[in-house]
């Protein structure tokens, strides 16, 4: 029996390659949820400033931007566990700075942006090549198994992240990045030890170089009219966790309560994967405007005072269709495209995606800075609303298929 035979017959659960794999990622996205919640009240606890807040978030996502499609390309040409070995060691160096410094009274604005870009960076190489790494060891009949698994790691870590970090915060500031730095160093242990299968590399240059991505995507039309949908969900989605803080931080929530509220991106997460299924029986226009139109509501009572159970209600109800998103871009994109072309077109996608995410972080930063949160907040479900207008008078969005049903409907 080959090594493929033998992978293909083993059960996901006893397939020890990716359960260490998944085992060092949910601890790693344990910390780094922890720590998401300490950053923006580290910086608003350092310069009492809203503005500040969202520039930190501002430049990680820019520099994850910026470096998205020439990552995806290093992703492509290079040995794939090296460079998600690198990614996390840079990483560690980068949370355990921002805990000394802190443990030591010394932290400065100017050294949170620079990790920031550390952690930007770290990202658009850690994601490409994590996902591709993920499909090097698990045979294709079980990945959407995998993806699943995937899924609940994401949600798992930020329901336990967010409280937690917190609670740390609460208790020693450094905490909450202390936590991080041990849990990044775990990430890279787990894939130090494991083997993964040995990818041809050809070394040579496509005619497209680092724009193969780009191109292959806006190849598709469906995705070329659901791009302004993304970007508008990524625009809300990004400064989601600072639009929180900021609103629970005015209503003189103590920060463990803030980090309660927040678990309610994760139950909403937990409990969209049990919608998948059902969501996925609808056309994959109908899912993206429908999560997008669910968004107004939840920014317009997010304005209403009633404290951090209620933002946690609201919270997980804006979460539930976002786990069918993940799946419809993996199906729709991920799936379609040679592996040598891969790790380009998950880069190209979370690029053209992720345009709207360091706008709206710094948008909405400058909205909490100069406008009472409930004002900020309606504006944001304002401008959703005519977004999710905008994106429904696209036909070919509202009529797109998912490929089975392309392929059934043909004469």
């Amino acid at each position: 029996m080959t090594a493929t035979e033998q992978r293909s017959t083993t059960p996901l659960r006893r397939n020890w390659r990716f359960q260490i794999l998944w085992i060092g990622s949910t601890t790693s996205f344990l910390g780094m949820e922890a720590a998401a919640v300490g950053y923006p009240l580290v910086v608003l606890a350092t310069t009492g400033s809203p503005a500040h807040a969202g520039l930190f978030g501002f430049v990680q996502m820019l520099t994850t931007l910026l470096l998205g499609l020439p990552a995806g390309r290093v992703v492509d040409r290079c040995d794939r566990r090296r460079v998600l070995l690198f990614a996390e060691g840079v990483r560690v160096v980068a949370v355990a700075s921002v805990a000394v410094a802190l443990a030591m009274h010394e932290l400065t604005l100017a050294h949170l942006l620079v990790v920031a870009a550390i952690l930007g960076g770290g990202s658009s190489l850690s994601a490409p090549a994590r996902m591709l790494i993920v499909r090097a060891v698990v045979p294709g009949e079980q990945l959407t198994t995998a993806l699943t698994q995937e899924e609940v790691r994401n949600n798992l870590a930020t329901l336990l992240g967010a409280p937690l970090g917190g609670l740390l915060f609460g208790l020693r500031q450094f905490l909450p990045f202390a936590l991080s730095a041990v849990t990044f160093a775990v990430s890279w242990f787990a894939v130090l030890i494991v083997r993964v299968p040995p990818k041809e590399v050809s070394g040579k240059d496509r005619p497209g170089g680092w724009l193969d991505g780009i191109r292959t995507l806006l190849r598709n039309p469906v995705l070329r009219a659901a791009t302004l949908v993304v970007v508008a969900l990524n625009a809300v989605g990004a400064p989601l966790m600072l639009i929180t803080v900021v609103v629970l931080d005015h209503q003189r929530i103590p920060p463990w309560q803030t980090g309660i509220a927040l678990s309610g991106l994760a139950i909403g997460g937990l409990l969209g994967a049990l919608l998948v299924r059902p969501l996925h029986r609808l056309r994959p226009g109908v899912v993206l405007l429908g999560v997008l139109v669910s968004q107004v509501p939840v920014f317009a009572l997010l304005a209403v005072p009633l404290g951090p159970w209620w933002v946690l209600l609201l919270l997980a109800w804006g979460m539930l269709g976002v786990p069918a998103l993940g799946v419809l871009i993996d199906v729709l994109i991920f799936r379609q495209v040679q592996d040598d072309l891969r790790g380009s077109v998950i880069a190209a996608t979370t690029t053209i995606a992720g345009v709207g995410a360091p706008i709206g972080t710094a948008a909405a930063g400058l909205l909490l800075q100069f406008l009472v949160p409930g004002a900020a907040l309606l504006i944001i479900a304002a401008l959703l609303a005519v977004a999710g207008a905008c994106a429904a008078t696209s036909t070919g969005l509202r009529q797109a298929r998912w490929p089975g049903q392309q392929a059934r409907s043909q004469p």
